[in-house]
């Protein structure tokens, strides 16, 4: 064979390994609405800036007739490209090649270019679409699992690692999306769980399809696993290049600085009347973040799960900053236990990778009833609050409205280590409500009446008592836990203010091997 017809051999090669399990598997890929691994890295990367890695590799298995069906690539393409001209490495598992199943070679593939970002300092990008372990493989398919969580949890915290659930993730597969900072699930198409619906009904005798198992909707609004829930593959994309623009390359390095047009002194007077003068109404938190940062762009994490907080990426003056609001629009804004993990989880991801966070609170504290405390809200409250007392990056607060009790403690106040903490004018902060802290005040006086009405006009009284001393936040003022009180319509200018104050910020934990943190 000559140096010619070696080229085109070479040539030949690539096609046939870029045609995976062949024409007809792809066919039917198509046919379920889902695109293949090669489509899909394309359309996530920038364009040509791919470099495919281990394209000749095959499985090593002789067992039950497998080496007599061997296909290059062996189900995953690995490699590395750019997204907005910033390196990442991503892998995406072939469904078209023995349905994605995990071989020896394949979770070497993977190891391969998880290994590479880590040296690299890059993000890793996983889309997952598999059968789970291959079966013919046995224990060799285990370990490979295994060998590919040992590298996200060493990665955890060191480089952003994105999976994309754009098919079936079953059995042990579940766990290395969930070691991830971010997990994405599209409708219809994907599904992750731990036992398949036949598993579940033979051990439980509970008869149940696969999407009311470990669907999107599933995960997305019940188990808090998928942190975001696409329509499509498309969107999928589109969104995983969009967080990627807010996150640092590693944990040694700032997020890029976009260039600002939007005025940092813009004042909005919409604010100065959004929060109800009864203090019972609801309003929108969401409406005061899209005026608050930088051309109303704000792109939230765990929408559909506990609803009562509010936790995503905006930036302020150019600058990416991470954002932990309580909803009073969704059961009053109250902390319960999801709501405790879901923002606990997202402040860790913040103060690892050197974003700062703006904490927006009007919480009247947490979720009471047997419910909550069986669930232990004591232990997923204390995450919350170890993950703001724990964070060093700049931290700046602003009480728009209630913050009781411990849930006032718990969302980063100053004695948490709060560098800025503002509040607007409607700002109540005390240990609880005026009419319940009367009743506890009050109560042996309260039970001496017998006439109703004067019972209820002494009630009156005190509690507008209690209102005039804590209904505001110049008691906190005058103890300096709140460093200012500021005119809503200028909550944007102080906020970019403060962080731009925060600049050079250095604080360093004490040092230890690691902290235990309340699981």
């Amino acid at each position: 064979m000559n140096n010619q017809d070696k080229v085109k051999n070479l040539i030949d090669l690539r096609v046939k390994a870029k045609l995976g399990g062949g024409e007809k598997r792809i066919a039917s890929q198509h046919a379920k609405g889902k695109l293949t691994a090669r489509e899909r890295i394309d359309m996530l990367l920038d364009e040509g800036s791919f470099e495919e890695l281990d394209m000749f590799v095959t499985h090593r298995c002789y067992n039950f007739g497998l080496e007599k069906e061997k296909y290059m690539g062996d189900g995953v393409v690995t490699g590395h490209g750019t997204i907005d001209g910033r390196t990442v490495y991503v892998f995406a598992q072939d469904f078209t090649v023995f349905g994605g199943s995990l071989s020896e070679t394949m979770a070497q593939k993977i190891c391969k270019v998880m290994d590479m970002a880590m040296k690299n300092g890059c993000p890793v990008i996983g889309i997952n679409d598999s059968g789970g372990a291959r079966i013919q493989e046995g224990v060799t398919s285990l370990a490979g699992y295994a060998e590919i969580f040992e590298r996200n949890i060493l990665a955890s915290g060191v480089i952003p690692q994105i999976s994309a659930i754009f098919g079936p993730c079953a059995g042990g597969a579940v766990y290395s999306p969930a070691l991830t900072d971010f997990v994405m699930m599209t409708e219809e198409n994907s599904y992750m769980f731990v036992t398949g619906p036949k598993v579940v009904k033979s051990v439980t005798g509970e008869d149940i399809s696969t999407e009311d198992l470990g669907g999107a909707d599933v995960h997305a609004g019940k188990s808090g696993v998928a942190h975001f829930k696409v329509e499509n593959e498309e969107e999928g994309v589109l969104l995983i290049r969009k967080v990627l623009s807010y996150l640092p390359q590693n944990n040694l390095e700032d997020a890029p600085l976009v260039e600002c047009s939007d005025p940092i002194d813009r004042l909005e007077d919409s604010l100065n009347e959004i929060v109800p003068d009864n203090p019972n109404h609801p309003y929108d938190m969401k409406k005061v973040i899209h005026t608050i940062v930088d051309d109303e762009e704000f792109v939230e994490v765990h929408r559909n799960y506990a609803r009562n907080i509010i936790v995503g990426f905006a930036r302020f003056n150019g600058v990416s900053t991470g954002i932990v609001a309580n909803q009073p629009n969704f059961l009053a804004g109250v902390l319960d236990c999801d709501a405790s993990r879901k923002a606990a989880r997202f402040v860790r991801f913040c103060d690892a990778f050197n974003i700062p966070i703006l904490t927006l609170v009007d919480v009247p504290g947490f979720l009471p009833g047997s419910g909550q405390e069986y669930a232990g809200i004591i232990t997923h409250g204390a995450k919350l609050l170890f993950a703001f007392g724990e964070a060093t990056v700049p931290k700046v607060t602003i009480t728009l409205r209630k913050s009781y009790g411990g849930a006032h403690d718990v969302m980063s106040c100053k004695q948490l280590r709060g560098d800025f903490n503002y509040a607007w004018p409607t700002a109540e902060i005390a240990v609880m409500g005026a009419a319940g802290a009367i009743e506890v005040l009050e109560g042996r006086t309260l039970a001496s009446f017998n006439d109703p009405q004067e019972r209820a006009n002494y009630l009156a009284e005190k509690v507008a008592e209690y209102n005039d001393t804590f209904a505001n936040p110049y008691q906190a003022a005058a103890y300096g836990y709140i460093d200012d009180v500021i005119e809503p319509r200028n909550t944007r200018f102080r906020i970019i203010r403060a962080f731009q104050a925060l600049q050079t910020k250095k604080v360093v934990n004490p040092m230890k091997k690691h902290s235990n943190i309340p699981l």
